[in-house]
């Protein structure tokens, strides 16, 4: 098999094991309420911004450079120390662990079922302060369903498969490695004056991250939803949208639901109209539990396809 050295041992019957107890743990406790890790990385990046990105003072090729030393400092170091940790005598604790950080599940299904829950009771400006909190565009001109829709698809890839992908390549600490260059993303992958440059490592290490998973995602949308009209909408409308990564994820979900997404959306007060994704049919609130099916679904396919690997080869 394809383990590397941050392996204990190469049972990768074991390693699956641990897989499916990670996505268990995250299904019973989701992500800490409180002292969250990433609430600290977040104020290490925050730091770190602050005192090196100075667009007004460096040219261009310097705050790229200045950008990618950020990224380093902030990754690396505590990547590291997962990778020593691991190491231990508790090391297959660590990644179970690990991986249960990594993972966005539970969080993503609450964050969605928020948004559903209050359609239901015919409440929109709720539903729009809960949709608000999965993506970032304004919040008085959500539309709830849509932006739903498209949170979940794309954070299935991001705060799940891939997460999955890297542990099964570099056991816990590439799944705290992915989590913490996708969390940088999110915060310094902004095209704004301020991280237009400093900004491009965290994007493009982010995209190099997630090119391989987002495929897979994709494909997986497409088995386990409507396959033709999933491919079909991968094959001609992911190059359009302006992320290399979410285009083949978002557009072949949208065709795994037989729905329409993209088209204009309001960020920081201005109208971007975006490339239009998946079918003509307009997309309902019941299709949003039918995009968090598509998600499980697919993780419960993926545990099932590492366990079936690990008792072939244990065997």
């Amino acid at each position: 098999m394809f383990l590397l050295p941050v392996y204990p041992s190469a049972d990768y019957l074991t390693l699956a094991l641990i897989a499916c107890g990670a996505v268990v743990l995250d299904h019973l406790l989701g992500e800490p309420r409180r002292w969250h890790p990433l609430v600290g990385f977040g104020r290490l990046a925050t730091y770190l911004s602050n005192r090196l990105n100075s667009p007004q003072l460096l040219p261009k090729a310097s705050q790229r450079i200045v950008g990618l030393f950020a990224w380093m400092l902030a990754v690396l170091p505590i990547s590291y120390c997962a990778y020593l940790l691991a190491q231990s005598h508790f090391g297959w604790a660590i990644h179970g662990y690990l991986l249960y950080f990594a993972l966005g599940h539970k969080s993503l299904r609450q964050h969605a079922l928020a948004v559903y829950t209050a359609l239901k009771n015919n409440n929109l400006p709720q539903a729009q302060l809960a949709a608000s909190y999965m993506v970032s565009r304004d919040k008085e001109a959500i539309e709830p369903v849509s932006s739903t829709l498209e949170s979940v698809l794309e954070n299935g890839n991001d705060g799940v498969f891939a997460a999955l992908f890297w542990f099964l390549i570099a056991g816990g600490p590439g799944a705290l490695l992915y989590r913490l260059a996708n969390t940088l993303d999110a915060m310094w992958g902004y095209k704004t004056s301020q991280y237009y440059y400093f900004g491009w490592a965290a994007a493009r290490l982010d995209d190099l991250l997630n090119y391989i998973p987002a495929r897979l995602t994709a494909l997986t949308y497409a088995l386990v939803g409507s396959t033709k009209k999933a491919v079909h909408s991968w094959r001609s409308q992911a190059k359009q949208w302006d992320s290399p990564n979410a285009g083949p994820v978002m557009s072949a979900g949208a065709g795994a639901l037989n729905v329409a997404l993209g088209g204009r959306a309001r960020y920081h007060g201005v109208w971007h109209v975006r490339p239009a994704l998946g079918t003509n049919t307009e997309a309902t609130l019941e299709d949003i539990p039918r995009a968090l099916r598509l998600v499980s679904v697919g993780v419960y396919a993926w545990l099932a396809i590492f366990v079936l690997i690990g008792v072939v080869t244990y065997a």
